[in-house]
């Protein structure tokens, strides 16, 4: 996209008004969208997202300036615009030497890539989705199917010599059921996706995820109301790892934590989970919806323990939070696109797996709920409060499930869920979906194992 040569001078010429470093990013990015409701498709569209971003630091002070225009001309403007906007006195040019190979890290590549798969096979992946949902039962009244890909080519030089460049593909399919009876409307979902091409439908039977969410929404709708108070609840693996995600994982980031915006700050080294619970993020896993080889910076990915055995081991820091918190970046810095600056972000975050058994958890939980799969919810990141809905949950009664119930919302605090978590399932499971923060909205996975908290306040109309 960029000689290296042209990179050179547009990082010189972001540095002539006296910043101390420099960024240029770039990404040329294909994405495709088909809608299919009422078994015949909706929309199908195409987008082409092509940019570049600048930025440049002065100490503590960011300034980062976009534009599409990614010729030599259009970025050297875009650069000088940068420069300006640092406002200080007009320093001697800088020698930038940018490395002639280029750093390309690889979790793999795409077996299948989308543009490679024709348009009729992608109208059958969802018109079997489709299918198993609306054949599932009379009462499934409408069914949604959506099929995404992104195939996004993604490039970084910096004034310290770094050429870098990522090639990340992406897919997934999601399914939306709704059960209707008596004037009601229950809901039902499925999202599988992953950082991979086409092959993944090798491995995710389509017909299989339309069933799953019509189940979901034929159970909720035959369902009672939840009781509400403090009770012991279960929490199943996979999506029940986004109260984890949003209740702490954020409080963890060093976009809160650099600002003082964070319940966690300044607790390294310090207990603040059970000592059962292990907690990591890990943007290295091959073929994971949130993995990436590198970061929006450049920064290789890995895996980064952030709390182990309930001691905090780590927060997630991007370049800038670096320099205010004097830690050196964990490959973290993401974006939506070249129109955000990044920031510290989760990839794939999860409680890692445990030792008890998923049967005993229930057995001797006495009476409480057991939340099968998750909804949405809300946090405030600064004290870590949160609340968020149970999609399918079931009431249990002297250690058996015995009904299921609709209508609860788990409300507490995530400092204090970490603590009252007493039982760590054995098989960890990962969820897709989409995170939405100041560098816009990524693809992250949320996971655990299934886990018991001893305590917490559960909502409910009963």
């Amino acid at each position: 996209m960029i000689s290296t040569r042209d990179a050179e001078l547009v990082l010189s010429a972001a540095l002539e008004k006296g910043g101390d470093f420099a960024e240029l990013y770039l990404e040329d990015k294909i994405s495709n969208n088909i809608s299919l409701v009422g078994g015949s498709i909706d929309s199908a569209t195409t987008n082409r997202g092509h940019g570049a971003g600048i930025r440049v630091y002065t100490g503590l002070n960011s300034v980062y300036v976009h534009t599409n225009l990614t010729h030599r001309e259009g970025l050297l403007k875009a650069a000088e615009q940068a420069a300006e906007a640092v406002g200080r006195a007009r320093e001697t040019g800088r020698d930038i030497h940018i490395a002639a190979q280029p750093f390309a890290p690889a979790l793999g590549q795409a077996a299948i890539l989308p543009r490679d798969v024709a348009g009729s096979r992608k109208a059958d992946i969802l018109q079997s989705a489709y299918g198993a949902a609306k054949g599932r039962d009379q009462a499934i009244s409408q069914v949604k199917c959506q099929l995404m890909d992104v195939d996004k080519q993604v490039w970084v030089f910096n004034s310290q010599g770094l050429n870098a460049q990522d090639h990340r593909v992406r897919t997934r399919l999601a399914v939306q059921a709704v059960a209707s009876g008596e004037g009601e409307n229950q809901v039902g979902f499925e999202g599988p996706g992953a950082g991979t091409g086409y092959e993944l439908f090798d491995r995710v039977d389509p017909a299989a995820a339309g069933r799953a969410a019509a189940d979901t929404a034929l159970t909720m709708l035959k369902a009672g109301q939840c009781p509400a108070g403090e009770m012991p609840v279960v929490i199943a693996g996979g999506f029940g790892g986004v109260i984890f995600h949003e209740a702490c994982g954020h409080s963890l980031e060093a976009t809160a934590v650099a600002l003082g915006n964070s319940e966690f700050c300044g607790k390294l080294g310090q207990a603040i989970a059970s000592p059962v619970v292990t907690a990591i993020d890990d943007g290295s896993i091959p073929g994971a919806w949130g993995s990436i080889a590198m970061d929006d910076e450049g920064t290789p990915s890995g895996k980064l323990v952030l709390i182990e055995k309930g001691i905090l081991k780590n927060y997630m820091v991007d370049r800038l939070n670096s320099r205010r918190m004097g830690m050196a970046p964990t490959g973290s810095a993401r974006r939506q696109s070249y129109a955000f600056a990044p920031t510290s972000r989760m990839r794939n975050t999860y409680i890692a797996a445990g030792e008890d058994d998923e049967k005993e958890m229930i057995a001797t939980m006495g009476e409480g709920l057991f939340a099968r799969k998750m909804g949405g919810g809300s946090v405030n990141p600064v004290t870590g409060e949160f609340n968020f809905a149970v999609a399918e949950g079931y009431w249990v009664k002297d250690g058996k499930i015995q009904r299921p119930v609709r209508g609860a919302t788990l409300v507490g605090r995530g400092a204090q869920v970490l603590q009252r978590i007493d039982r760590v399932g054995r098989e960890m499971t990962l969820a897709e979906g989409m995170c939405g923060s100041v560098s816009g909205s990524i693809p992250v996975c949320v996971g655990q194992p299934t886990i018991r908290v001893s305590r917490m306040t559960v909502g409910g109309r009963e």
